[in-house]
């Protein structure tokens, strides 16, 4: 683990917990983002302002992130386009498949022990962890 930060995982958790909570708190609604996105795509007249809001805010603080550290975009992919594009195709895939993504399932549903929500994120850490290892070592790190 050679970018191992445990004190900015930990402030980067809290705030997406706090994040979480506040939305619930103030609206009632969870915060899994491909919900959010579906709602802005297929819009109700009523629930389109505060998804906006909410998107906005997350665009704004990479784009604040940006600004204040720009270092932190600093990387490289080893991965080609093709394999990037193909994985998030999978990855929207698999949103559709489970109703609902890492942050609705994972932060979210996790934190209110909801069953369904424990087996989504089980699924998709188990289906992550293979991917890897079948990426990494059956086709050599090379897609």
């Amino acid at each position: 683990m050679e970018n191992f930060t445990p004190i900015a995982s930990l402030i980067g958790g809290l705030m997406i917990g706090l994040a979480a909570a506040g939305l619930l708190l103030s609206t009632g609604q969870v915060a899994g983002v491909s919900g959010i996105v579906a709602g802005v795509l297929r819009p109700v007249k009523t629930e389109v302002a505060w998804r906006l809001c909410f998107l906005a805010g997350m665009l704004a603080g990479g784009g604040a992130l940006r600004i204040y550290l720009p270092h932190a975009f600093t990387f490289t992919v080893a991965r080609s386009a093709g394999a990037i594009a193909l994985a998030g195709l999978l990855v929207g895939f698999g949103t559709r498949l489970g109703n609902g993504c890492t942050s609705g399932h994972g932060v979210c549903g996790v934190s209110r022990l909801a069953p369904r929500s424990l087996c989504a994120t089980l699924t998709f850490i188990a289906a992550g962890a293979a991917v890897v290892y079948i990426v990494n070592h059956l086709f050599g790190g090379y897609v």
